[in-house]
């Protein structure tokens, strides 16, 4: 893509990937398929779940029936083309395709801060204040609250792709990336990306750091009213509701702060491997946490796996 001024047209991009490591492509077209299926699998039926016994027709579940297909979207928005990017000797992808990706995949991460936010109040109100549970958490609460989230994810995401195809790209067009993520587009601008940069830190601002904080803020009060609780038994019960949503958060903030958050080399060769270590781990980010999602969902909890198993065996009795 030859920009020599501001006004030239972006005809595409040229995905890198893992293509000076060939047998790597390989072995990651098939890894990455069959985790692709089980999230697929996993979270669609986990969505079907929710739906269709009426004894999960209740908050909890609703958000996790939102988070399950939000995860669906999310690695949908990616994995096909990371895919063909592994099979194309020539892994090009247009400019309108890039916005697109570009901008589902930040609506799906900022969305999905927010909501696992949402679910931590849920967790919290439940643990906390169970007398005002019902009152609290009813229908027409929770669906502005789902709603809420992915408004808010959505309008970030429109004005981080906005600002970023709004910058000139001059020459070079190759994304060291497996996608168009949006950090590694803004690096082939030729031109300065403050305003990008402050408009990001402000997105990560509201939509990391104050879902982290009131994330952990609730599990305060949700670790010390559990510790109050007299028996044993009851602890143990009161903990199993919140473990699974604890566990999603720890592995999907947790990936982010490894990502973003460890030092970068200076060694011209250590930056190469660091590279491939950037992408495994982005890898990592957007495909392994969601398929880990329904499995922590539910082998965590009793009512889903009754759900799960009533299903099946229905199909069996009817055929």
């Amino acid at each position: 893509m030859d920009r020599s001024n501001s006004t030239s047209p972006v005809v595409g991009f040229i995905l890198l990937g893992l293509s000076a490591h060939p047998k790597l492509e390989k072995m990651f077209f098939v890894l990455i398929l069959l985790m692709y299926l089980v999230i697929l699998l996993g979270n669609g039926i986990l969505i079907l779940v929710t739906a269709l016994d009426s004894r999960l027709h209740r908050p909890m579940y609703f958000f996790l029936g939102n988070l399950s297909f939000l995860d669906i979207c999310y690695t949908t928005s990616s994995v096909p083309l990371i895919l063909d990017s592994f099979l194309t000797p020539r892994k090009t992808v247009s400019f309108s395709a890039c916005v697109v990706q570009m901008f589902l995949s930040f609506a799906m991460g900022a969305t999905e801060c927010v909501l696992l936010g949402m679910m931590a109040f849920d967790r919290y109100v439940a643990i906390c204040n169970p007398l005002s549970y019902p009152m609290v958490m009813n229908k027409a609460a929770c669906v502005p609250m789902a709603v809420g989230c992915w408004t808010a994810g959505s309008m970030t995401a429109m004005v981080q792709t906005s600002l970023a195809m709004r910058l000139p790209f001059c020459g070079n067009n190759v994304i060291n990336h497996f996608t168009c993520e949006i950090l590694a587009v803004l690096k082939l601008a030729c031109a300065d990306i403050s305003i990008n940069v402050i408009s990001m830190t402000v997105a990560n601002v509201i939509f990391l750091g104050i879902p982290v904080l009131f994330i952990f803020v609730s599990y305060v009060f949700i670790i010390a009213t559990i510790l109050r609780i007299p028996s044993t038994e009851g602890r143990k019960k009161a903990f199993s509701t919140c473990s699974a949503h604890f566990t999603v958060v720890v592995i999907f903030y947790g990936t982010i702060l490894f990502m973003y958050g460890k030092p970068k080399s200076k060694d011209p060769l250590g930056a190469d491997k660091q590279d491939i270590s950037d992408k495994l781990t982005s890898l990592f980010y957007g495909v392994v946490t969601p398929k880990l999602n329904p499995i922590i969902y539910s082998l965590r909890n009793k009512d889903v796996k009754a759900t799960v198993k009533n299903l099946v065996l229905r199909k069996h009795v009817i055929q």
